[in-house]
Order: C-alpha cells, then structure tokens, then sequence
C-alpha cells in the first residue's frame, strides 16, 4: 500500500502519549495512528464501547456488592 506523510499539531501530553502507547504495542507512532483509525473506521471501537456497556449494565449489582463489602470491611473502593 502506498504511504503519504500527514502533519498534525497536539498538545504535547497527547504527543508523549501517543509515543508511549505506540512503544509498548511495539508500534511506530505511525503504525499506531493507523491501527487507531482504522479500528474507528471499521466500528470496532464503537463495538468494544457497547459491550463494555452492556457488560456493565448487566453485571452492575455484582460490582456494587463487591464495593458495599468493601466499605463495609473498611476496604478500598472497588472500580
């Protein structure tokens, strides 16, 4: 496939943190923001999103109890 080089201005949290992620996915910043893209493009984020939505809606008594306990114990709050 052919390459074409795009410029683009962000905050430079959001640079350093692109170049992060893209280092412990073993990933050039380039090859990162593709995989970024083409993952929005696809609607494959947006899929993740929903099943986290619904994973959540559907277990959410689950991680209250868990965090009730763990105020009740005196404990860490659970996520």
């Amino acid at each position: 496939m052919a390459k074409t080089q795009l410029g683009a201005r962000v905050d430079l949290e959001v640079a350093e943190l692109a170049k992060k992620r893209a280092s412990d996915l073993g990933l050039s910043v380039g090859e990162y923001l593709a995989r970024l893209v083409e993952d929005d493009a696809s609607g494959l984020r947006a899929r993740a999103v929903e099943a986290a939505t619904r994973f959540l809606a559907e277990h959410q008594a689950v991680f209250d109890e868990a965090e009730e306990g763990q105020r009740a114990r005196g404990g860490a709050h659970a996520a």
